[in-house]
């Protein structure tokens, strides 16, 4: 299971590296909302898997650790906002620049080159 998670870690954090690089927007951002996810699950992997666990400690027995939970909860709605505020900013910059291109350049036959 861990080895599962760690590739889709992984596969999650190139794409979104991918995406984040690329010369518009909207794959900007959906770059960006890959690699918190990337996050999300690499911070609830670092509390170790455990199966069958308690969410209370009841002495030495098998538990659950609630601050791998507790970080990927707040991860998450960080995230929301943050993805929601970076949409806005892309709006409101393709409206003034009259383009999506990240740089703000606008190439005249509508090719997306570097």
């Amino acid at each position: 299971m861990e080895s599962l998670y760690a590739i889709t870690t992984g596969v999650l954090t190139a794409c979104g590296l991918y995406l984040v690089l690329r010369g518009r927007t909207f794959p900007v951002v959906v770059g960006l909302t890959l690699l918190s996810y990337a996050v999300n699950l690499f911070l609830f992997s670092m509390g170790g898997l455990t199966t069958d666990g308690a969410a209370i400690l009841d002495g030495p027995s098998n538990y659950a650790d609630p601050l791998p939970q507790a970080l990927v909860l707040t991860a998450i709605v960080i995230g929301f906002a943050m993805t929601a505020f970076v949409v806005i900013l892309a709006m409101r910059a393709r409206s003034e620049a009259g383009n999506d291109h990240v740089d703000g350049r606008h190439h005249e036959d509508g090719e997306d080159r570097p």
